[in-house]
């Protein structure tokens, strides 16, 4: 006789889940660290292209040396990567969900690994842009991939240490990237920093084709493609107005509200089209749960801070503070040493502290690193500076573990998927609209420094209007130009304009940091059991993945 369902339907009571297809069976535990190793490689991929673009945005800017991008040009080559990845994650964990993770993760690193090699020989920073929006693509394939992969492959009591070990990568990633950028930009022209993902992938794909088995979950969900282009287009309205409000644009003008406003009509749409979607990319039920809703709160904060601070610090390290492309990338390495220590550490200190002091501990480490920045100059040292990236590092790693952990602890195995595009897209949304922001300030404050007669030197003011106009444009075109007219005080103007900005993008990303603070403690109260996902929705879902989660303070 078959067993009765516990909602009293009497139909037989699946294994996992109502689909007719079983799940494949999962790997021996002999067999799950291999399988780990390979798809952390696959992972660390992601994080070292980010580094590299870190160190590379000065050359980039470069007349003679690079593509001459203007700062609006720069923040969309990183934005333009990050707003399809975001966007596209949903796709991909739709598609991990129901071709299978190894398939899928396949596809992405090759997808990733062609625009790289197209992205290293183009001609100006347009291409470029759209070079690194395919990579964007190619990587919303691979991230949900690689989490999906260790959720379905980790023996339950191993899966914390796993997810831990998963979003140690991302620091992995960021203390190769400098130290290989800087090596490749200092002997190389500036197209071998994307040309160098090629042996990379080369290499992660033979991986996942030899240790990787197929892990094809129980349900086959639709694409949604209307609620992709709604949120890719959303998305990048609001992104765009940003940008177009640091290049000078007035709040109101058709460069920025318009655009603002539609996107955020879009965004809204897409959201109200899930609620009543029969299958949502984007399932916002999830969100009733305090503990998810919390940890993507703090997430997007923590990325979108983390993200607009990288992209000044990069100008700082290789502007005011003078130093070689090889020598700022060796001093990341701090920043990137204390991601990987901070998130190690991250799941006895839950333990230990509860997940709500430990994510809040390391978002108010990374606001205190972020406020010493406002008193940072050319002559700064840099073991001083190493010291603020490392506890940076510190605390962004013990923030992204334990969200993790409790965010993921209630999605299905076979959902997989779709549960880590969610913690995927937040961090990656997060990091575009960090991006923007901080380039906005960034470019509006040091354009507004250069257009003060009172604050330029006799020499600079008595330039030609065009001349003068290029200097204003960015930093880097302005110390290029000191060097073609042999006129230093151009330099000196351009970096204390720069130092200006910087601080006021600085503040503004540590007030930012701050929120974050307060939402991990206030939000982050509430226990967040290994509960059935439909409770309260739909009694028919799946059964609940059976991941333990760190201990979260009760009220």
């Amino acid at each position: 006789m078959s067993e009765l369902r516990p909602d009293g339907t009497g139909k037989p009571k699946p294994s996992a889940s109502p689909s007719p297809s079983p799940p494949s069976p999962s790997p021996s535990p002999s067999r799950s660290w291999p399988i780990l190793l390979v798809v952390v490689c696959a992972q660390m991929l992601i994080w070292l292209d980010t580094s590299v673009l870190n160190v590379a945005v000065t050359t980039l800017a470069d007349p003679a040396d690079g593509l001459g991008a203007t700062p609006a040009e720069l923040e969309w080559v990183a934005s333009a990567y990050t707003l399809v990845f975001a966007g596209a994650l949903f796709a991909g964990g739709a598609l991990a969900d129901r071709f299978g993770p190894r398939t899928t993760l396949l596809a992405g690193l090759a997808l990733f690994g062609a625009a790289s090699g197209a992205g290293a020989f183009v001609s100006s920073p347009g291409w470029l842009i759209v070079a690194r929006a395919v990579m964007g693509a190619g990587s919303a394939l691979l991230m949900p991939a690689t989490l999906s992969v260790i959720v379905q492959s980790t023996p339950a009591e191993k899966r914390t240490r796993a997810i831990a070990i998963w979003s140690s990568s991302s620091g992995l990633g960021v203390a190769v990237g400098p130290v290989v950028g800087g090596a490749l930009l200092s002997n190389f022209w500036w197209g071998s920093v994307f040309l160098v993902n090629v042996p990379i992938v080369a290499l992660c794909m033979a991986g996942v084709a030899a240790v990787v088995p197929e892990l094809k979950g129980p349900a086959r969900r639709r694409l949604d493609l209307p609620g992709l282009a709604l949120s890719v287009v959303g998305l990048g309205g609001v992104v765009y107005g940003i940008i177009e409000l640091g290049n000078g644009r007035t709040w109101y003008g058709i460069h920025v509200l318009v655009p603002l406003l539609l996107g955020g009509g879009l965004l809204a749409a897409f959201v109200a089209g899930q609620r009543r979607s029969a299958a949502p990319s984007l399932d916002v039920r999830l969100f009733r749960q305090p503990g998810f809703a919390a940890g993507s709160v703090v997430l997007l904060i923590a990325f979108m801070a983390l993200a607009g601070h990288l992209f000044y610090a990069a100008f700082y390290l290789q502007g005011p503070r003078g130093l070689s492309p090889a020598d700022a990338g060796t001093v990341m390495i701090a920043a990137a040493i204390g991601i990987v220590l901070g998130s190690q550490a991250s799941p006895a200190m839950s333990r230990w502290f509860t997940a709500r002091w430990t994510v809040a501990a390391g978002v108010l480490a990374t606001a205190v690193t972020y406020i010493a920045y406002a008193w940072l100059d050319g002559g700064t040292p840099i073991w001083f500076i190493a010291t603020l990236l490392w506890v940076q590092g510190f605390g962004m790693g013990l923030v992204g573990t334990p969200v993790t952990a409790v965010m993921m602890s209630g999605v299905p195995p076979q959902l997989a998927g779709a549960g880590s595009a969610l913690n995927s897209v937040t961090r990656q949304v997060g990091g575009t609209l960090g991006v923007a922001m901080a380039g906005s300030i960034l470019s509006g404050v040091y354009r507004a420094r250069m257009s003060d007669a009172s604050e330029l030197p006799s020499e600079v003011r008595e330039l030609p209007a065009p001349t003068l106009e290029r200097a204003r444009t960015s930093a880097e075109s302005a110390r290029a130009l000191a060097d073609t007219l042999h006129l230093p005080e151009l330099t000196k103007a351009a970096d204390r304009a720069f130092l200006d900005a910087m601080y006021a993008a600085t503040l503004s990303i540590a007030a930012l940091a701050l929120i974050g603070f307060a939402v991990s403690v206030a939000g982050l109260r509430t226990r967040a059991p290994n509960q059935n996902l439909n409770e309260n929705t739909n009694p028919h879902s799946p059964t609940p993945n059976p991941n333990p989660n760190p201990r979260v303070e009760s009220p």
